[in-house]
This record gives structure tokens, sequence and C-alpha cells, in this order.
């Protein structure tokens, strides 16, 4: 069976000693298996990292601009290879990884502008013959580890960023589904990047733990669920590093009485089912406010997700595919389950798809469930699954109350026609990103991607100007030239602009 291994000083390196499957979730069937990496390989990835950071630190920006240039018309190049392994190890259909892909593709073209990102701040005559300046410096050899949602996009969210910017970078993605991670990283070394700049260790706890000790990393970015990323937050900081974790979500959507609900629903399929319900920008809980929209929901949404198809990623005509692991759909079954046990309606039921000639995948169709309330177990965690709920309230207040009173604060949206009703939304919800009519407020390259609350461990958010400030330290200086008419004797108090 084909071993996937690691990406190490521009080398590829197989770690055999311990393994682990790699399955296909359609088929239920272990198709490869991924090395996990020893503390000892991790260490050889930082020594490599380290080893050639001098240089890369020192490399003009706009060479490191041309290595993304370069970068991004490999990846466009190969869009179809790397769609295919996304599905294969991931079940995601092709047309929702060639979307996941051009989003990652999105935070390379903002890397290719680092000649302005990095240029710095500068200030003639800040005081007497007195000039002052910022710059940019990278931080050194920087870490990041990436869920297996987003096996393309993800990691894409932050090593091109870190790389411009100057730093070397090592990846540990998760080791689900990562055969396309390792494959786009090897493009770097095509683009012209220089060995050791770029790393790929694939693993588990071992491989993380080492990562967040070794203090030759300054700054670790992660994204997963909020267990971990309260823990990977916690570590990193104590070990004296900086650190981003993004953790889990539960995004609710509210849909007012005045709400086109063809369009409402429309995007609801999409936003709650899309991908599997497995994003962390996924609506899984519609808040309907007052009884005859909620009816009105429901009925239109029984009648709209009839024929949504559910299948290989291969057939692009399907909506949406399997879950990652067998484990991950006992405990999305489960959560169903519970909500059912709890009282609420399960309108339509997904437990028991399973499609002709898959019917070992991990599959779990789409899953409608009404009167849900705030105390349900299966309303308080992140199902992470095809699973849409509905709160019913009677009153917008109640609903953003319901949203702010949530331990989680990724993303939100409201369905409306009402402009000051968005506006009274927008400034008073406590949830990190945003939409209007809009179901998945996934922020452009050029802005940050991050929520509130115990969706984000750290104080910047993802790509975007923050990703540069946090891959960045500034340095400023200031300085005066003496001459003639500016000499002046000792001075004992505070020095000013005056």
């Amino acid at each position: 069976m084909n071993i996937i291994g690691h990406l190490i000083n521009g080398e590829l390196v197989n770690d055999r000693a311990r393994t682990q499957p790699v399955y296909n979730p359609a088929t239920g069937e272990a198709t490869k298996e991924v090395a996990l990496a020893s503390k000892s390989t991790v260490e050889q990835a930082i020594a490599a990292a380290a080893a050639a950071f001098p240089a890369w630190r020192d490399t003009p920006v706009a060479k490191r601009a041309r290595v993304m240039f370069r970068f991004k018309a490999l990846l466009e190049e190969h869009a179809d290879t790397i769609c295919n392994m996304i599905g294969e190890e991931h079940g995601k259909i092709l047309h929702d990884a060639a979307g996941e892909l051009q989003r990652g593709i999105e935070n390379v073209e903002y890397a290719c502008g680092a000649p302005e990102l990095l240029k710095g701040e500068y200030s003639k005559n800040a005081g007497p013959g007195i000039d002052s300046w910022s710059e940019f410096h990278p931080l050194g050899v920087v870490a990041g580890i990436t869920p297996f949602n987003f096996p393309a996009m993800v990691p894409l969210w932050m090593y091109p960023l870190a790389i411009v910017c100057g730093n070397c970078f090592i990846l540990k993605p998760s080791e689900r589904d990562p055969g396309s991670t390792l494959f786009i990283a090897q493009l770097l070394k095509e683009a012209g990047l220089p060995d050791g700049v770029m790393n790929v260790v694939n693993g588990d706890k071992e491989a993380v733990d080492t990562l967040l000790s070794d203090p030759r990393i300054q700054a670790v970015s992660f994204v997963g669920s909020t267990p971990i990323a309260r823990h990977i937050y916690a570590t990193a900081a104590g070990n004296g590093k900086r650190c981003q974790a993004l953790g889990g979500a539960k995004n609710h959507a509210i849909v007012m009485p005045d709400a086109d609900l063809d369009n409402v629903v429309n995007s609801l399929l999409g936003a709650a089912f899309g991908s599997s319900g497995e994003r962390c920008m996924a609506l899984s809980v519609a808040v309907a406010v007052g009884d005859d929209i909620a009816d009105k929901l429901i009925a239109q949404l029984q009648h709209a997700m009839q024929p949504l198809k559910v299948g290989v990623c291969t057939d692009t005509h399907n909506d949406f595919g399997p879950l990652i692991t067998r484990q991950h759909q006992q405990n999305v079954e489960n959560a169903i389950a519970s909500a059912e046990q709890q009282g609420a309606d399960i309108v339509i039921d997904g437990r028991h798809l399973r499609p002709a000639g898959y019917e070992n995948g991990f599959f779990v169709g789409a899953t409608l469930i009404d009167r849900v309330t705030p105390e349900m177990e299966s309303y308080r965690q992140e199902i992470f699954g095809p699973v849409l709920q509905v709160v019913r309230v009677q009153t917008m207040e109640q609903a953003m109350q319901l949203i702010n009173d949530h331990e989680y604060g990724n993303g939100t949206c409201i369905y409306t026609r009402d402009g000051e009703a968005a506006r009274y939304f927008t400034d008073h919800i406590q949830v990190g990103m945003v939409g209007v009519n809009i179901p998945l407020p996934v922020p452009v390259a050029s802005q940050s991607f991050g929520g509130w609350k115990n969706s984000l461990f750290g104080d910047l958010h993802a790509y975007g100007p923050d990703g540069v400030r946090f891959y960045t330290r500034r340095k400023t200086i200031t300085q005066r030239w003496p001459s003639a008419d500016l000499r002046e004797g000792a001075q004992f108090s505070m020095p000013s602009q005056g």
C-alpha cells in the first residue's frame, strides 16, 4: 500500500516506524497509509527550516513574491489533479473541491502583493531633523496545524503569506487526508522556493507536541475544534510562542418574517449541507422569527431537500458526499438521535442513507430537525455534519439573544428586506463574521478570517492584514544626523516632537 511521507528540506522522506490508514470515505476502504512523524523527524524538519531562514530572510521581497506568482500558476495548472486527490481522501464532490482550491489560490494572489504589504511606514521630520520609520521583519521558523475539512484551502491561508513575509514554515496537516496537501507543497519547489523554506510533516499528537515545545518555532497557527484550539493556544503561549488558534462554531441564520423565503431556502441548502456540513462556516441553525415563517420555512425546506443527491466525488451531479470517517459518521448520527430523544422533531432523517454501490461508505443524508431548543445537547455542540436545526422564537431580539448567549461566535447571518433591522443586527451581534442575506460570510483574501468567543484564541485573525501582522514583527527606527544648526547640549527631560 502506498505510504504518504513527509517533505523535508525539499526531499520526500518516509518515516515508516508508525503509520495509519487513509480511507476513501465513499467506499469505506483503506487505500493508502500515512507515515506518522516521530519527534526526531519533526526536529529534522525544524533544523532544515532554521538553516534555510537566514538566506530566505535576506532574499528581496520582490523575489519572494515571484515565487508566489509561479506557485499560483502551478496550482491552476494542476487543479484537476488536486481536486481529484481531495475527493478521493475527503469525499468532497469535485465542484466543491474546485471552490475550495480557488479560495486558497486567492490567498496566494494576496501574498503576491508582498512588496506593497511589507513596505513599511515612514515619517520625515517627526522631530527636529529626526526621521522615523517602521519595518516588518519575519519571525523565523513558524508552524501551521490544519484540519481535515479543507486540506487545500486552510494550509493556503497560512504558509504563502508566512513564506512571502520571509519566514520558513513547518506544516502539520491532517493525517486523515494528507495527499493533496503534500502534493501542493511540492509545487512550491517547482515554483523556485529554496529547499528548507517549506516543510511538511505528517503525524499525530507526537508531531504536534514537538512543534509546540521546540524553542526554534516562533509562532503556531491552528484550525480545528475548540477543545484542541484551547490546548494549542495555552501550550504555545506557555512556551513563549505567538499563537492564533481557530476553534469550533455553531452558526445561526435569523430568518425574519419579511425575508425572501425562496432565496432563504436555496441558500440554506448549500450553506447547511455543502461539503456534508463539514465546514466551520456551515449554517447549522435557522432561527425562525414567528411560527408562521417557521411553518413556511419547514414546508419549503422539506420540498427542496427531496431532490438532493448524495454520493461519490466524481459524479458532479451530486450535491455532497460522505463524512470523513466511520467514527464521525456515528457521532453525527448520535447527535440526531440525541435531538430526537430530547423532544425535537426529526422532519427529514438522513441516518439510513446508503447510496447504491457505496453501502460501506461513511454517508449521512441531509437531515432537518424542527423545534430545537437551546437546552438540547445537539444545539449546544457542533455537529459538523449535514444537519440543519430550526429554532423558533417570536422576536428578533430573542433570536439575537440566542446567538449572543452561545459559547461560539464564528459566523452568522440575517435574512431580511429591512435595512434598519440588518444594521441593528450587524452592530449588536456578538459574532466575528456576519452576513446580510449572505449565508457563508467568509471574508475575501484581502480581509481577515476569524470568530469571537470560543471560536478564536489569540488576538489576530487568519490571512489578510492580520496574517501579515501575525507573521511579522515591527521594528521602528528613529534617526538624526547631527549638523551645525542641530547640535545641542545634554537633555534630561523626556524627548518629544516639539
